[in-house]
């Protein structure tokens, strides 16, 4: 090799960019929790999130696919077009609707396990997030509304299941917003921190990022 080359080379093996990790993408697909409902867009969960695990080392892009109002037969309806984009990860929210409306708790399970089917097909790794009914609703109708995620999660057990979304903020009223159902900046913030540890698990250490 010529002596003039070795420079040249090394200023080309410097500039290669394919060190860099690539950046994940991580759907965020809900219903009124995650799309922001009374917020900011920046004050959202998916860019919430983003921003926290961007802080934790992680190259990622979160996309808001949250629809305020969303039933779980909303987002059945709506998962094919979604999913035209390629995504990495995904986290489902879905369920507090079909809850808050007394709708049947066996559609929303054939409902969430026809979403959770369509991104098994695109090979979308899922961290599922569950949800309580409230108590007023009667004892049979919560013990079948809070089953259900439990069982999606042995029917597909390559889901990870992070059991109830609102889990850090649903005994802090101050946290809501005045609706007392949709929580505010600072109660997004309480719930990215509570369920960030669960999305590091799911999609693995920063490290084993740079190297896919």
């Amino acid at each position: 090799m010529y002596r003039w080359a070795l420079p040249i080379l090394a200023l080309l093996f410097l500039a290669r960019p394919a060190l860099a990790a690539e950046s994940l993408r991580i759907l965020a697909f809900g219903d009124s929790l995650t799309a922001g409902y009374g917020l900011p867009p920046e004050d959202a969960f998916p860019v919430q999130l983003e921003q926290a695990l961007n802080k934790a080392g992680y190259q990622v892009t979160v996309t808001n696919a949250g629809v305020s109002g969303d039933t779980t037969a909303d987002g059945r309806a709506r998962i094919a077009w979604t999913l035209g984009a390629p995504f990495d990860y995904a986290i489902v929210e879905l369920g507090a609707n079909d809850m808050l409306r007394g709708l049947d708790p066996e559609q929303a399970y054939a409902n969430l396990d026809f979403i959770l089917n369509a991104m098994a097909e695109k090979h979308i790794k899922v961290l599922l997030a569950g949800m309580y009914a409230q108590r007023n609703l009667g004892a049979d109708y919560a013990k079948q509304f809070d089953g259900i995620y439990a069982r999606l999660i042995a029917t597909h057990p390559d889901v990870q299941l992070y059991p109830f979304f609102l889990d850090a903020v649903v005994k802090h009223p101050e946290m809501f917003q005045g609706d007392g159902l949709h929580p505010g900046k600072e109660g997004v913030a309480l719930i990215v921190q509570a369920i960030l540890p669960s999305v590091e698990k799911r999609i693995g250490a920063p490290n084993a990022q740079a190297q896919r």
